[in-house]
């Protein structure tokens, strides 16, 4: 069963993250060779998630939100309702990419939609992400295990950017934050995401030849 070029992109949803985390798991460890790669849209209740490496000295003052530690790369993020989080379910040996790759094929894929959108944005080589001028505008963060990915990106479109000022993001201090709506761009999250969808696939596809 060919199942390489195969890509299951699900709709929007809400729920909790800890719940979508769990979910992420269970489908990695489950899955097979001949299971077909999938992407998850989801929108979230605020929380900050913690990466494996992070430092708390980066939480500055979380209030009322909840701190979860997760077992993706990198520091501390906010999650909100107004972002769009891509999860990111690749078999990466089957589709020949590295882990440097995949971060890359998500940057220029964030950077594509944006330049649709009239946005001039670009990623930076030491700092994962992509950024409009000096503010960052998407977080990347993954998790390989067994040769698959999970975890992915949080992209800023239309949300409540002041809970970022209660940490450090990403183990940055002083780090702007920027939004789509903020530049210019679509409001709506499903809008959004369906524009995604064909830039993801053709980086992805472009990606494995």
């Amino acid at each position: 069963m060919l199942v390489q070029n195969q890509l299951i992109i699900n709709p929007l949803k809400q729920c909790e993250y800890a719940t979508a985390w769990q979910a992420m798991r269970a489908f990695t460890d489950a899955r097979s060779e001949t299971t077909p790669d999938e992407v998850w849209f989801i929108e979230h209740p605020p929380v900050f998630t913690l990466g494996q490496n992070g430092k708390l000295e980066h939480v500055l003052n979380p209030g009322d939100i909840p701190v979860i530690p997760v077992d993706r790369g990198g520091q501390v993020t906010y999650h909100g309702p107004g972002q769009l989080m891509m999860y990111i379910m690749l078999d990466i040996r089957r589709r020949g990419l590295g882990v440097r790759d995949l971060v890359s094929l998500l940057e220029q894929t964030i950077v594509d939609l944006l330049a649709s959108y009239g946005i001039v944005a670009q990623a930076k080589r030491d700092a994962p992400g992509v950024y409009v001028q000096d503010a960052k505008i998407c977080s990347i963060g993954l998790r390989i295990r067994r040769g698959c990915s999970y975890h992915g990106l949080a992209l800023n479109v239309a949300m409540d950017l002041e809970p970022f000022a209660r940490i450090n993001p990403c183990g940055y201090k002083n780090l702007a934050m920027t939004q789509i709506s903020a530049l210019g761009g679509p409001s709506d999250l499903s809008e959004v995401a369906r524009d995604i969808e064909p830039v993801l696939e053709r980086n992805l596809f472009r990606g494995i030849g």
